[in-house]
């Protein structure tokens, strides 16, 4: 079969004046146009294409790669709007259509958007959706606490931020376990924190652990390497303070410091943390 939506792996059968016909295992067939056509291109080759309805709505493939595929969640920028809906792009030549009753409100030009890829089941075309909350995995969630996944930044919230974990589930990222500045949209890794009974789930940016703590300690080193051996941050900084530095809470940035501490490698002033090498350099050159 060949799939629309996705990429395919496809077999170079013939090349005509159009360009290149490319065939599946079962003799399927579709037109990669010359202008996506690589140079040197000849019968037997294999290509990775992605194939979509084009502006006549045919199906066709490209070398081109979108930024989102079929039952996939992506950030898109609204291009045009007409009578049938808003178009986003989305990396290819013809625009992806948000049909008005699939917008919870009507988009605007020059708006960002999340949308999910689909197939109108009566028209086959693919088509995006701002109505994204269905498609969201709710039961049989098949995450781990502390497991590393892939999240997608939504919107913010008077908690926190909602992010798309794995492209399947909804998150949320507390207020007090952000620590750098992110956007919506961006795409970043997360560890999930906790799974709750009715299914909610709760993510942070740091592995919890001895790990994080770890990192964390090697995070005030580099910043110490970076600053002469001395960083004006105390345990009497305020989170804002200390996440301004290092993107880092409070919680660990003390529990860090006490590794560093313990392990002789930071001396702890009233103004702030100074490296110990640094110390006792100047010891000896005094």
């Amino acid at each position: 079969m060949i799939y629309i939506g996705i990429h395919n792996e496809l077999v170079v059968d013939r090349i005509l004046s159009p360009g290149a016909f490319l065939i599946d295992s079962e003799g399927n067939d579709v037109l990669l146009p010359n202008k996506y056509l690589p140079k040197e291109t000849k019968v037997g080759d294999q290509l990775k294409v992605f194939v979509y309805n084009d502006s006549k709505d045919r199906i066709v493939a490209t070398t081109l790669s979108p930024l989102l595929q079929l039952n996939q969640f992506g950030y898109l920028k609204v291009k045009d709007i007409n009578n049938i809906g808003a178009f986003l792009d989305w990396g290819l030549e013809k625009d992806l259509l948000v049909p008005f009753r699939q917008q919870h409100g009507r988009l605007n030009v020059g708006q960002w958007c999340l949308v999910y890829l689909y197939v109108d089941k009566l028209t086959n075309r693919l088509a995006a959706t701002t109505k994204v909350e269905k498609y969201f995995k709710k039961e049989n969630i098949e995450l781990e606490v502390n497991q590393e996944v892939d999240l997608i930044i939504t919107s913010k919230s008077n908690l926190g931020v909602n992010v798309i974990i794995n492209n399947t589930y909804s998150g949320m990222i507390f207020q007090n376990q952000i620590y750098k500045d992110i956007m919506m949209g961006d795409k970043v890794k997360g560890f999930i924190e906790q799974i709750r009974p009715d299914g909610k789930i709760n993510v942070t940016l740091r592995k919890k652990g001895m790990k994080n703590l770890e990192e964390g300690a090697q995070t005030i080193l580099d910043e110490l390497k970076t600053s002469e051996g001395f960083m004006a941050l105390t345990d009497k900084s305020t989170p804002e303070e200390i996440q301004s530095v290092l993107q880092m809470s409070k919680k660990n940035f003390k529990k860090s410091l006490g590794i560093l501490y313990r392990n002789k490698q930071v001396l702890l002033k009233k103004e702030g943390v100074l490296l110990k090498s640094i110390e006792e350099k100047k010891t000896f050159l005094s």
